[in-house]
């Protein structure tokens, strides 16, 4: 398995965007944190968030993402269960979350950004000021980060069989922790 790293340098070649590069940094963390809860390879769980979407910004249509992404780490001799395990974060792919990797990708992708979005609209902008019960609260506001898909942050943490609460507060605590990377 290639180094974090070398999937850093992966990522930096792919995406120019700041913003987007934040938030596989935050996918990458809240996949570590799980990969503690579900004692699994934080190294092998993070570079999944970390990559998940490195070919977005150049590849963003339903037809290229995240397949164009997925050619170049099997060309690059990412191992095909890390490949598999990408592919799983889109639901358009079809490809079945049949491990707890391919599982939390899911779960743990859209709610990423939405808390992030809820600490963006905080008065001081820092997400150590965000509660579960505020991202729950925002969540229920239809008008508020309209891209982010509710259906698929519910449907993730169902699957992991996790109360969302929980689910919430996992994920608000691992993206605190990289609070400074994420500039909030």
């Amino acid at each position: 398995m290639q180094t974090r790293d070398e999937s850093l340098a992966l990522l930096h070649e792919y995406v120019a965007n700041e913003n987007l590069r934040k938030h596989m940094y935050a996918v990458e963390a809240a996949m570590r944190a799980y990969a503690q809860y579900y004692d699994a390879d934080p190294d092998w769980w993070g570079q999944v968030g970390l990559l998940h979407d490195f070919d977005y910004e150049k590849y963003p249509s339903l037809e290229d993402h995240p397949y164009r992404g997925a050619q170049i780490l099997k060309q690059r001799g990412y191992p095909d269960e890390f490949v598999q395990t990408i592919l799983a974060h889109a639901s358009h792919t079809g490809v079945p979350r049949d491990t707890k990797a391919k599982q939390v990708v899911f779960a743990v992708d859209e709610l990423a950004g939405f808390i992030v979005a809820v600490a963006l609209v905080r008065p001081n902008k820092k997400i150590a000021e965000v509660k579960v019960s505020s991202v729950k609260k925002k969540l229920n506001d239809a008008s508020f980060a309209r891209q982010v898909n509710r259906q698929e942050i519910y449907e993730g943490a169902e699957a992991l069989g996790i109360p969302l609460d929980k689910h919430i507060q996992r994920v608000l605590t691992a993206l605190q922790g990289i609070a400074n990377q994420l500039g909030l």
